[in-house]
């Protein structure tokens, strides 16, 4: 019969390979983040460069498969669900970049 300790190690082995333990992680880590923060303070409107630049870090992160930090990122209230629904360059009014 299996001991505590070994039914520990393969319940956790098994989580990490379906990903789930990361998962998991990167939840609780952005809730205590967000049980931190302080409500009474608030945070300044992101400017249309900053929502640029968020915007690229999180598709970085999705493309390079990073979904437990990307899952933080998001989470985080400067990501508003109505600033990522329609997020595009014609929208930020950012210009071309010159290629060099």
């Amino acid at each position: 019969m299996a001991t505590v300790a070994e039914l520990k190690a393969v319940l956790k082995d098994t989580l990490e390979k379906k990903g789930v333990l990361g998962h998991l992680k990167a939840r609780i880590r952005a809730e205590v983040f967000n049980a931190l923060d302080d409500d009474r303070e608030p945070r300044p409107s992101l400017s249309h460069e900053n929502l640029l630049i968020n915007e690229l870090i999180r598709e970085y992160l999705e493309f390079n498969k990073y979904k437990y930090t990307a899952s933080v990122l998001i989470a985080d209230e400067h990501l508003r669900k109505e600033e990522r629904k329609s997020t595009n360059i014609e929208d930020l009014h950012v210009s071309q970049a010159v290629n060099r």
